[in-house]
């Protein structure tokens, strides 16, 4: 069985009053032509049981995979002719009543997320959203087989954790990058003052026990303003994405947890510890 680089064999960090607002569990495998909108129809019947009775349509996302020679990753860039009277098949989101959990379906996707809806709202942990996953993907699967679409063979998985900072908490401007990020400093200048924003991407390469990649971790960092009452805040997307883990019982949940580790761990290291005291870190003496 293939062993899998890990960050560190310390316990991960923990934090009781995490930024979280969304954890999303992604599988992309290969395109079930024969998926189509009366099949959506069909499979809302299976996940509205579940509680999940609203829909909405949504653009399909490319198809997208990591590779590790010259490029940086992989579009799915053949041409697909349609004919005119034939529309595309849409992603379609299964939603609870109260918008916090929701499971996307494409023709090559299974995306189930959670999403915090207002400051009421508990993070619903890791193990739960992954619980979560696990259910609906099976549901899928069984209902792709039933109505003969073929087999789902997935060929990437991603798992992102968005995360709003919110000014006022420990920072004032989206330019006070150093109160809350660990690598950045603000050069000291008789000229330049502070930064008005900061747009911030950087990837991380996954490895194995060898140094071989197998997965990346990709950090983003934009500024925006909160709707509810327009303070500035900053949006810390940290996603995870590489193909199912190779020797694995099952490939998909082992990247998954590989993947919560390294934005776990990632998130940890890239943020100050005047930030892990507001958010309550725990896991630290």
């Amino acid at each position: 069985m293939l062993r899998i680089m890990s960050a560190s064999v310390k316990p991960l960090p923990n934090f009781e009053n995490p930024p979280v607002v969304e954890v999303a569990l992604s599988v992309q495998f290969k395109p079930l032509v024969g998926l189509k909108v009366a099949h959506l129809g069909r499979l809302w019947s299976t996940y509205r049981d579940d509680g999940f009775t609203q829909t909405e349509d949504h653009r399909n996302l490319d198809s997208l995979q990591e590779a590790f020679d010259h490029r940086h990753y992989v579009h799915d860039m053949g041409i697909r002719f349609r004919s005119l009277d034939t529309p595309p098949v849409p992603r379609v989101w299964f939603l609870n009543e109260p918008g916090t959990e929701l499971i996307q379906v494409q023709q090559d996707r299974v995306i189930h997320n959670w999403r915090k809806t207002d400051d009421g709202v508990d993070y619903v942990r890791y193990p739960n959203v992954r619980q979560r996953f696990v259910d609906s993907f099976a549901k899928f699967g069984a209902f792709a087989h039933a109505e003969n679409l073929g087999d789902v063979e997935p060929n990437q998985c991603e798992i992102t954790y968005t995360n709003h900072l919110v000014s006022g908490e420990g920072w004032s401007s989206q330019g006070d990058m150093d109160q809350v990020f660990s690598f950045w400093s603000q050069p000291p200048s008789d000229f330049l003052q502070g930064p008005e924003n900061v747009s911030v991407t950087v990837r991380y390469l996954i490895p194995d026990e060898h140094g071989k990649p197998i997965g990346r971790l990709y950090v983003d960092i934009q500024p925006a303003f909160r709707n509810l009452d327009f303070r500035p805040m900053l949006i810390l997307n940290l996603t995870a994405r590489g193909a199912p883990l190779a020797g694995d019982s099952d490939g998909i949940l082992g990247f998954f947890d590989l993947g919560r580790e390294w934005i776990v761990r990632g998130f940890a290291e890239i943020t100050t510890n005047k930030m892990h005291a507001i958010w309550r870190r725990i896991d630290v003496s």
